[in-house]
């Protein structure tokens, strides 16, 4: 069959051969036993039921065995012969040019150079999944591949419900993930859920199939850093990065160290992501011998280089190491995935690789442990470090919050707060979402580099063009993004689909989309989708990371992220998604995406201007009525320019009517 055959079939009707388990893939850690013999047994009916009754004999005895011997139903069998990877989109099959491109950006989440644990249908984060196993890949690919314009698919935490009539301005697709009901939204509700197959842990742009590789954050990370090194008045070359993890987004921190211009220590326990990086250069450096990584840091310092190090093995040891031998840190993170703590998503300290998987899943409660202890001395080393001078933040990954549960010392004086700031709190709120910057993102359906190339050159254009104007607020910014952009070609940043992240406010987002349209109108390049980052000004309530500088206290409240899908999916979004966890955990935040098709009409125009200027404006208003300075001017400014926007503004209260 070819490759648009075998979209169309869905489903086989005539069952494959069971695959071999793959050992040089990057698999997901067996998940722990959670569901009692009755539960178990529901799993078994949850999972057949995508198949036609003659098959169930053969089949249960299979998935039986996949839930337990990796605690998932993951339907291996069915995973498609075919090399997984962003096609051209004219090598789909389909009746409508939206349906191609949301197949294409699929298969991106799901190659092997861009996800996590590709066979369990994994991107990123430990557990950020597409869907929850292969029945439903095929089936929602062979859905979009008979949708027409008329249609809209529903897609139930990677479940397509099916398609249903609606018309030419509804979103193509919608996506739910992971949306349970608030009491039954901790860590073990996921793992039953997920176990069972009716509920799925998304994360932010796995889920809604928006994840361009590493490149999705390393922009922001590079902001970040750069950022960090001016609040500490610090030059950033010989100036040292200490962090960790090399998975889906943590991988992008060395990339953007190197762009940043520092020495970058990133340590990685995954032996197999390690190199993955290593090859696909988003680091210069592996190294397995602390004495070894003390020497080479030292070096590096004493040159003023700018060189990325990865560690394989434990952070701990390197900040404890550092420590010891005096190495002095300017600025510290961890990005591992603390919000998956007890499931792959932090290692203890003193286990190897392969002993921690094998004590996750057969000895929870002991890795559990071991994972608060190593969360204590890991803060203890850090707050060490502190006392010398380092800046440390958190990086949004539920650190701190993590650290907290564990007992360790990571409580300001007051006992509510954190003693270290979120890096939203101290760097990307004010100084990015506050005035409406974000990660703006775009893919070239076409596959050509070329196309990518030519793209780069338009948004530069544009945004030098709006420079000229633009306030004093905001000149830090547009400086620091065409910077970007300039040098975007010669960083390398592509991993899998020719695709660009560009932070942008509403106003570089829209005049760069409708300049992309007007290109793709003349010929000039190919079919474009458009999305973003859920970690942005308006599509994510996250109290400890996107929403941490509210301080009105409504940073646990999550009206802004659900208004903003709703209102980008009757703005003109093709594909909109809202997500329960993403970064910081289930139950933790509500984030939302969106994807646009650009195909050069002018229906697209309006649709462009109408729901771009509302997915950022949405969030500053929001951010405003918090009483934050920046939202305040920005949403003033956004006012003067659309006279259809008025916006409630708040009114301040002067401090010194307390003091009476």
């Amino acid at each position: 069959m070819t490759f648009k055959e075998q979209i169309q079939q869905g489903i086989p009707t005539i069952l494959p051969l069971p695959k071999p388990f793959e050992v040089n893939i990057n698999h997901a850690p067996k998940r722990k036993d959670v569901l009692s013999d009755d539960e178990k047994k529901l799993a078994l009916r949850n999972a057949l039921r995508y198949f036609e009754p003659q098959h169930h004999a053969e089949l249960i005895k299979e998935f039986a065995k996949e839930l337990e011997t990796y605690g998932r139903i993951y339907m291996y069998r069915f995973r498609p012969d075919y090399v997984m990877y962003a096609r051209p989109i004219v090598d789909y099959p389909g009746k409508c040019e939206p349906a191609k491109a949301i197949m294409l950006m699929i298969q991106n989440n799901l190659d092997y150079a861009v996800a996590q644990h590709p066979h369990e249908l994994i991107t990123y984060g430990g557990n950020g999944a597409v869907f929850q196993n292969w029945a439903q890949y095929l089936l929602t690919m062979q859905y979009l591949s008979e949708m027409t314009e008329e249609q809209t698919l529903t897609i139930y935490s990677g479940h397509p419900m099916g398609l249903f009539p609606s018309h030419k301005d509804a979103p193509r697709v919608v996506v739910t993930n992971g949306m349970v009901i608030p009491n039954y939204s901790k860590p073990d509700d996921w793992e039953r859920m997920n176990a069972l197959g009716v509920s799925q842990y998304g994360q932010m742009t796995a889920g809604s199939y928006m994840y361009i590789g590493p490149q999705g954050i390393v922009h922001g990370t590079t902001i970040t850093v750069l950022n960090g090194f001016r609040k500490i008045k610090t030059n950033p070359k010989g100036g040292l990065f200490v962090t960790s993890g090399l998975g889906g987004m943590s991988g992008a921190q060395p990339k953007a160290g190197n762009i940043a211009g520092c020495i970058t220590v990133c340590a990685e326990v995954n032996p197999k992501i390690t190199h993955i990086r290593h090859s696909q250069g988003w680091i210069n450096e592996v190294i397995e011998n602390l004495d070894e990584l003390v020497e080479r840091v030292a070096l590096a310092k004493a040159n003023n280089e700018i060189v990325s190090i990865a560690y394989l093995g434990n952070v701990v040891d390197v900040w404890e190491k550092f420590d010891q031998e005096n190495i002095y840190i300017d600025l510290g993170s961890d990005q591992t995935s603390l919000h998956n703590p007890w499931a792959g998503g932090y290692y203890p300290v003193g286990l190897s690789f392969e002993d921690a998987n094998e004590m996750m899943a057969n000895n929870p409660e002991v890795f559990k442990e071991k994972v608060q202890k190593t969360l204590r001395r890991h803060t203890s080393a850090i707050n060490k470090h502190a006392a010398k001078g380092t800046y440390f933040f958190d990086y949004g990954n539920a650190f701190l919050l993590e650290a907290s549960r564990a007992g360790a010392d990571v409580m300001a004086e007051n006992g509510i707060d954190f003693k270290y700031p979120s890096y939203v709190q101290d760097i990307m709120g004010p100084m990015c979402f506050d005035y409406g910057f974000g990660p703006f993102r775009w893919v070239c359906a076409s596959g050509k580099p070329e196309d990518l190339k030519k793209t780069d050159a338009i948004a530069c254009n544009v945004l030098e063009e709006i420079q000229q104007n633009a306030p004093v607020e905001i000149q830090q910014q547009m400086a620091d993004n065409i910077h970007w952009i300039k040098g975007a070609q010669e960083n390398k940043l592509v991993v899998g689909s020719q695709a660009r992240i560009l932070y942008a406010d509403a106003e570089g987002r829209m005049k760069i989309a409708k300049a992309f349209n007007q290109a793709i109108a003349k010929g000039e390049i190919g079919t474009l989708v458009l999305g973003r980052d859920h970690h942005d000004v308006s599509g994510t309530d996250s109290p400890y990371r996107e929403t941490s500088n509210i301080y009105d206290g409504s940073r646990f409240t999550a009206d802004m992220a659900i208004q903003n899908v709703i209102g980008d999916s009757f703005r003109g979004a093709t594909w909109v998604s809202i997500h329960n966890g993403g970064g910081v955990g289930w139950g933790e935040v509500i984030n939302g995406g969106f994807g646009m098709v650009l195909d050069g009409s002018a229906a697209t125009s309006k649709r462009i201007e109408s729901m771009l200027f509302w997915d950022v404006n949405n969030g500053i208003s929001r951010r405003s009525w918090a009483r934050n300075e920046g939202a305040i001017f920005a949403i003033k400014r956004a006012m003067e320019t659309q006279p259809l926007l008025k916006v409630t503004l708040p009114n301040l209260v002067n401090d010194d009517l307390f003091e009476s």
